[in-house]
């Protein structure tokens, strides 16, 4: 496993996973199981942000605080990762959102962009590519490219359940973005679907 990856063992994370990954969970209930285990992920992979001291006027009185250092931009890519994005906002709620809109051809199992919206800055900021499934890599590979096309410098990429095959072909083009997520499943199918894994999470997430 590549050293860049982090997987968060929380017993609520576990709990959240299993609910996922439950064939009988609706989608309303799937929605705000990704939504709370998102934050979770998050919180864990934005534990070395630079933050700046400044004077705060309490009630009572003024004190020393601390504020987040830099800009935090999340993008997500499309559809699936429309689903942690609220999640990842109760975190840092201060956060511009960006969009990556891929799919995957299904023969090919290649990504095929479709729609894009970066926001301005993201050269100078901390950018956060957020996606529920890592499986092939293809849509992590070419959103991280096109987001350092942009200018983005400090990029890290957060998961629920990732396949081995996904984390290598982005340790092998992107070496330096660390990962994190709750779960590294067993392997992918020969339709590129990570086993045992949860479904197509953009279909449990919409309903579709």
């Amino acid at each position: 496993m590549p050293a860049a990856v982090t997987i968060v063992e929380h017993p609520l994370v576990a709990r959240h996973l299993a609910v996922l990954r439950d064939r009988e969970t609706h989608s309303p209930v799937f929605r705000q199981t990704l939504a709370d285990v998102s934050m979770i992920l998050l919180y864990e992979a934005l534990r070395d942000l630079s933050v700046r001291d400044e004077e705060i006027q309490t009630p009572l009185e003024a004190t020393e605080g601390r504020r987040l250092a830099d800009e935090i931009v999340l993008i997500a890519i499309l559809r699936a990762g429309l689903g942690m994005v609220d999640g990842a906002l109760r975190v840092v709620p201060e956060a511009r959102v960006g969009h990556l809109g891929m799919y995957r051809d299904e023969d090919s199992l290649k990504p095929v962009g479709y729609y894009e919206n970066i926001p301005d800055g993201a050269a100078g900021a901390e950018v956060v590519v957020v996606d529920p499934m890592l499986a092939t890599g293809g849509s992590a590979v070419n959103a991280l490219r096109r987001l350092k096309d942009a200018g983005a410098q400090r990029l890290r990429m957060v998961c629920l359940v990732a396949a081995p095959e996904g984390l290598e072909a982005v340790r092998a083009a992107h070496p330096e973005v660390p990962i994190t997520c709750a779960a590294v499943d067993r392997q992918l199918d020969e339709r590129g679907y990570i086993r045992p894994g949860l479904g197509d999470a953009g279909d449990r997430i919409f309903g579709t």
